[in-house]
């Protein structure tokens, strides 16, 4: 249980490093043409890029402002199937659409799946939980999967940083 606290916290603290400071400029930022990024609906609301399915193969390049809310959204979509209401849809939700509330909305679904980590015990670690598209996972696989997301992304996110402040002006 304190291993899986702590990778949890330490995954989450890299990504969170890596996204500090972080601008509108840089998080909008298409270092490609076709980039999948965060925009606003035609019903106003703002959300990802992410068709229907079938889904593009390859996938198109995604922003730095895609990845962000897409990890902040993925850990508020694990907590509220795995150990919330098992309600809400990621259609109904208004993505973030500035860096600011992009890293205010990852705060906050971090805190979400620390505070149901600190609730389970060995047995709760193991017990079968829902997830947004149907399967049943062990709770421990939840934040495993959240740990993995983390680094990955993170990873992701701090190379475009990079080459974002490499790039000749």
């Amino acid at each position: 249980m304190e291993l899986l606290r702590q990778e949890l916290q330490e995954a989450y603290e890299a990504l969170r490093a890596r996204v500090e400071g972080l601008g509108d400029d840089e998080f909008f930022w298409e270092p490609v043409p076709g980039c999948w990024t965060v925009r606003r609906g035609a019903d106003g609301r703002w959300a990802v890029d992410y068709p229907e399915p079938p889904h593009p193969d390859p996938a198109p390049f995604t922003t730095i402002g895609w990845r962000l809310v897409h990890v902040a959204e993925c850990k508020v979509m694990y907590h509220e199937y795995a150990f919330g209401a098992a309600k809400l849809t990621f259609p109904e939700i208004d993505s973030a659409h500035t860096a600011t509330a992009a890293i205010e909305q990852l705060e906050a679904g971090h805190a979400l799946l620390v505070g149901d980590l600190v609730g389970l015990d060995d047995a709760g670690l193991e017990r079968e939980v829902l997830t947004n598209w149907g399967d049943r996972w062990p709770a421990r696989q939840i934040f495993w999967t959240m740990i993995s997301h983390d680094l990955h992304h993170g990873g992701e996110i701090g190379t475009l940083r990079d080459l974002f402040r490499a790039q000749i002006r």
